[in-house]
């Protein structure tokens, strides 16, 4: 039987409230925290803290719930589109960067990001001006669908990757995972993700007493970082500077950002049935998700934007109530309080996320074929099957992106933002044009 989408998880008690909010925090915890340790690794151990990056995450899908009037049930975590600049900013030798440590350099590249995000006021700007109406004219389901697709495909080599560090492992999360969700009764029906995390780390832990080890040969369970952390600490907030060269370096890549956000915002919208561009409006979630990114690069931390993993979770476990995301969030922001408690969590074996990924990610391209069938795109015109095509094939083969220079600045366009590109230009120079947006729909 199917399950019926809960609007308002109150109906189920504040305490299965808290649990759920705790899924949203697992579902978002690895890729989150990746990002920052990535950072690092660019500016040799002295980039961004973990701390900081949860404390942001958290604050960030706060503001943006706020501006988005309570209405989107989006979680907002640390975006992998900045990465290309982190490592640009890192190698950065000249001018005033020339003596400066690696340290120094990074609040400049965190001022390019507070500039990112308000290029995203910049664009909502033009759309209240314009009329989302007209907007979306140039974003039909054509192209907002293989878009949705290659988010979640685009995700599959990590999910593969992460399993193939301990299959046994990840084929345990993963089956706990599908149990709970088509079997499962209660409460335990709508917290699958959150069942695979527990029982799947148990197995970890009995697996590794009894001397298996990863694919590699190195422990299931690293306890090392849990031992040196303190139960307790202030986040060593980095205020940003500004500089022309980093603005140029980071600012840019708002234009690859913001197509995501709105491939993300449509995704969500086709998850839960609701039409979160008309209703709280592209305009609002744009500003709260520039709010969200320019924080985070305000106090020293990475780009915040909206995560796919989470809307997997919100298709599986049909409770659709942005409250629970608004739980995850504060959890965020009490684990940034915590070192020792974001290391356990931290501590949970790679391939239990690549097992649950395994649903999720491919939950995220299932619900852009949802969108393309629903919508009725009709794909025996060939304007409709070229532009699916090129944004396909954009989406998933520019893996690295596609980098070019503006004067001694290097800009790169992530695959995902090429796709956007892409598919907006070519449903707007193709002639057949047979979608019309409804605001109100």
């Amino acid at each position: 039987m199917e399950k019926t989408a809960i609007k308002d998880a109150r109906e189920l008690g504040y305490g299965r409230m808290l649990v759920l909010g705790l899924q949203h925090m697992f579902a978002m915890f690895g890729a989150t925290i990746l990002v920052p340790v990535l950072v690092n690794s660019y500016f040799e151990g002295n980039g961004m803290s973990i701390q900081i990056t949860l404390f942001a995450a958290g604050v960030g899908t706060l503001l943006f719930h706020a501006i988005t009037k309570f209405k989107v049930p989006a979680f907002l975590g640390s975006s992998f589109s900045f990465l290309g600049g982190f490592a640009t900013v890192a190698k950065l030798d000249t001018g005033i960067y020339a003596n400066m440590t690696m340290a120094e350099k990074v609040p400049y590249a965190c001022g390019g990001i507070v500039v990112a995000g308000l290029l995203y006021f910049v664009l909502a700007g033009i759309i209240k001006v314009v009329g989302v109406k007209k907007v979306m004219r140039y974003l039909p389901p054509v192209v907002t669908g293989p878009i949705i697709i290659c988010i979640g495909l685009s995700l599959a080599s990590s999910a593969v990757g992460n399993a193939s560090s301990q299959w046994l492992l990840a084929f345990i999360a993963f089956a706990v995972v599908v149990i709970f969700n088509i079997w499962g009764k209660g409460m335990l029906g709508i917290i699958p993700i959150l069942m695979g995390v527990v029982v799947s780390y148990v197995c970890a832990l009995i697996f590794g007493a009894a001397g298996m080890t990863n694919a590699d040969g190195s422990a299931l369970l690293d306890f090392s970082s849990v031992a040196a952390a303190n139960w307790v600490s202030l986040q060593p907030f980095t205020i940003c500077k500004f500089d022309l060269t980093a603005i140029l370096v980071m600012a840019p890549i708002a234009i690859a950002t913001m197509m995501e956000h709105i491939g993300g915002i449509s995704a969500m919208s086709a998850t839960t049935d609701e039409n979160f561009i008309g209703d709280p409006g592209l305009h609002r979630t744009l500003i709260g998700d520039g709010l969200a990114t320019a924080f985070a690069g305000l106090i020293g931390g990475p780009a915040n934007t909206t995560y796919g993993e989470n809307t997997g979770v919100l298709e599986l476990s049909k409770v659709h109530d942005p409250r629970v995301v608004r739980i995850a969030a504060v959890y965020a922001i009490i684990l940034s309080f915590s070192p020792k408690i974001a290391a356990v969590i931290g501590s949970m074996p790679a391939a239990i996320i690549g097992g649950i990924s395994f649903v999720l990610y491919g939950m995220i391209a299932a619900i852009g074929m949802r969108n393309v069938v629903e919508n009725k795109v009709d794909f025996t015109k060939s304007r409709n099957l070229i532009i699916a095509a090129v944004i396909m094939v954009s989406g998933l083969g520019f893996t690295d992106g596609l980098t070019f220079n503006i004067g001694a600045t290097s800009i790169t366009l992530t695959s995902l933002a090429l796709a956007a590109i892409f598919g907006i230009v070519l449903n707007a120079i193709l002639p057949g044009k047979d979608y019309e947006f409804d605001a109100e729909k």
